[in-house]
């Protein structure tokens, strides 16, 4: 798809003014539909646009005009600029830049990501608060001239990075961390299922300790007669 004009209604309604190009040729060169170029004709679209020279602009040429009111057929073709543009190099990505206004609290946004995200690594805290790696390892040993009053702050709520950045670090370090593999838990209580179960002999106990002795079962009949029995006796010596 070729490039149209800068500034399409305008040089539409310059074209409709001063050419006797068709609205198809029009239409095709401005990139617009022809029923819009008509209605600029009939003054019912861009009333109000004041009409653009292509040819002053450099856009289109006297002669292509020409050629193109002599055979209706003709597209227009936009014309070559004669100013290029130099061709526009990637520039590198650097540390994030930080309001001259931020910047002393930076300290703080570093202290509080290297406590609650220790994680993270010094390269990843340099993109998120834009600092250089020294400043983040005098954070860490405590020999910052500052760091009797560093107080830890968000460096979102600092505004220094945003919510969406310090989440995509911090998933970014977990994936990178290795995991670690669960380790065996001391003992635990019994569970009822074996503990409510009713005693069973053990084939492989020690016999050589003595069994406990296992009480009697008493008649409670044989009992109170032995009582009535004796009750008698002594009222026989009274």
């Amino acid at each position: 798809m070729s490039q149209g004009p800068l500034m399409p209604k305008a040089t539409a309604v310059w074209l409709v003014e001063n050419t006797s190009l068709s609205f198809d040729q029009i239409a095709d060169f401005c990139k617009l539909h022809p029923l819009e170029v008509k209605g600029i004709a009939d003054g019912e679209v861009a009333a109000g646009i004041k009409g653009s020279d292509p040819i002053t602009m450099g856009q289109l040429t006297r002669e292509e005009i020409e050629k193109a009111q002599e055979n209706p057929s003709h597209r227009l073709r936009l014309a070559e600029s004669r100013v290029k543009l130099p061709e526009q190099k990637r520039v590198k990505k650097g540390p994030r830049y930080t309001p001259v206004s931020r910047r002393h609290d930076r300290p703080n946004a570093i202290l509080w990501l290297v406590r609650n995200h220790p994680e993270l690594k010094d390269a990843q805290i340099m993109r998120l608060v834009g600092t250089t790696k020294t400043t983040i390892q005098q954070v860490r040993d405590r020999t910052h001239w500052n760091s009797a009053s560093l107080t830890p702050m968000d460096p979102v709520t600092l505004g220094l990075c945003s919510q969406i950045d310090l989440d995509f670090e911090v998933q970014r370090a977990a994936k990178d961390r290795p995991q670690v593999e669960a380790q065996e838990h001391g003992g635990t209580l019994i569970p009822a299922e074996i503990s409510t179960a009713p005693e069973r002999v053990d084939p492989f106990a020690d016999m050589s300790r003595p069994k406990p002795v296992q009480e009697e079962n008493i008649d409670v009949n044989s009992v109170f007669a032995k009582l009535k029995q004796l009750k008698r006796d002594d009222e026989d010596e009274e």
